[in-house]
């Protein structure tokens, strides 16, 4: 069996059983929920029959016990069963063809750091280089099987170079459908201005520190191997990914990486870098819930959240923002002001349902996900340093339709084809 097959078994099984496992938790937190109820129901009665009230209680709880571990069981025995001969269509790995990429990259960005701690080989490569999903080989050393050889992969680069990095649940396939025929920004890019594009996936359930230390050093091997110098790089992140290419940038810098010297302008698509409302909603609602019994499972359940999805309730950047803290301690969220990369361009494009961002609706759902001021940096509290003249705002639109906008590309075109000097806009 060769190594592609392997990891073509490993994942299939991993999905199987992760299926099947979420089906018993589930199973599990709706036992919570109606032991909750009947013990307050019985303890009512209770008080009008007294002691008569146990034994029928004795009998319900034997029974509904036992209801419930018998559906765990199951759902854990079917779940083995199936890793056995559960199967993908074709022959790649799931993760390497769209519709595995996009079932995985949901998987990760809601429990991948569980699953990274696990071992699971479901978040087995964090942070990759993809092309048509295909792992590439940044480094030195032989090419491990089943992945392909940067040398050919990237033969014929240009030392312009656009890195794009997509958003939580999601992976580089939600750019396009892949490959040349894609149309996507990069490709757009790369016939434009003949750029070369590298597109990055990566588990959006970590913190964004963790990946972006890890991005941080992915590029700084890509650099050294590329073809020839790069003199031009150009970070490009939908929502999640534009705070994990400032994080990469800045922990780069820290560590004296040579990569960001090239970096010439950032670009971040309904990026949440002042934090977005559904994490914030979901961490004071779970709170609330878990005060309760009979609501105690769902708020359990809202706190599995991974690390990726809390980092987002004030768009936290470094380990410090996290690290000895308790996740699920109410208060302000921790977000150090980490500045924008020095020397370069740095510009932002905002969204709203409403074609007119000042229109009340607008202001109060954005773009369904993130906020206008977010997206902007500019809060009452936090700025991130962007200049006005450095962003855009697209209306009727949703945050996935910054993923592929014609009017979107047209100005990211426009910023990356100024001269860096006409540009007139940096990061303060």
């Amino acid at each position: 069996m060769n190594a592609v097959e392997e990891r073509r078994r490993a994942e299939v099984r991993a999905l199987a059983e992760l299926g099947c496992s979420e089906i018993a938790g589930t199973a599990g937190g709706v036992h919570r929920v109606h032991r909750a109820i009947s013990d307050r129901v019985f303890r009512c009665v209770g008080h009008g029959v007294g002691p008569l009230a146990l034994p029928v209680q004795a009998l319900h709880d034997g029974i509904t016990d036992g209801v419930y571990a018998t559906i765990g069981t199951v759902a854990q025995t079917v779940g083995r069963v199936a890793s056995v001969g559960a199967d993908w269509p074709g022959d790649r790995p799931p993760s390497e063809t769209p519709r595995g990429a996009a079932l995985i990259g949901a998987v990760l960005g809601l429990i991948g750091d569980d699953l990274e701690d696990q071992g699971s080989p479901l978040a087995a490569d964090p942070v990759t280089v993809r092309v048509d999903g295909a792992v590439v080989h940044v480094g030195e050393g032989p090419v491990p099987p089943g992945r392909l050889d940067s040398a050919d992969v990237f033969d014929g680069a240009t030392g312009r170079v656009v890195v794009l990095l997509h958003g939580l649940t999601e992976t580089e396939y939600a750019w396009g459908a892949g490959g040349l025929e894609a149309d996507d920004y990069g490709v757009r890019l790369a016939v434009d201005l003949g750029a070369t594009p590298v597109y990055v996936r990566y588990n959006s359930g970590r913190h964004i520190s963790d990946t972006g230390r890890d991005v941080a050093e992915l590029l700084e091997r890509l650099a050294a191997v590329w073809p020839v110098p790069v003199t031009d790089l150009t970070l490009i992140g939908h929502s999640m990914g534009g705070l994990v290419a400032r994080s990469a940038a800045h922990q780069a810098v820290e560590r004296a990486m040579a990569w960001p010297g090239a970096v010439t302008a950032t670009v971040s698509l309904g990026t949440p870098h002042l934090g977005a409302p559904l994490e914030q909603a979901a961490h004071y609602g779970s709170a609330a819930l878990v005060r309760v019994p009979e609501t105690a499972p769902f708020g359990r359940l809202l706190r599995r959240r991974s690390a990726g999805i809390r980092t987002l309730r004030g768009g936290s950047l470094v380990d410090g923002d996290w690290r000895g803290r308790d996740a699920d301690a109410l208060g302000r969220a921790a977000a150090a002001e980490v500045p924008l990369h020095p020397g370069a361009d740095h510009y932002f494009v905002t969204a709203t349902f409403t074609r007119d961002a000042r229109h009340p609706l607008g202001r109060l759902l954005g773009d369904g996900l993130v906020l206008p001021a977010s997206a902007a940096g500019r809060g009452t509290a936090r700025r991130v340093g962007f200049a006005e003249e450095g962003g855009m705002h697209l209306g009727g639109a949703h945050h996935f339709t910054l993923l592929r906008s014609d009017a979107v590309y047209e100005r990211i075109l426009g910023w990356l084809d100024q001269s860096r000097e006409r540009a007139g806009v940096t990061g303060e």
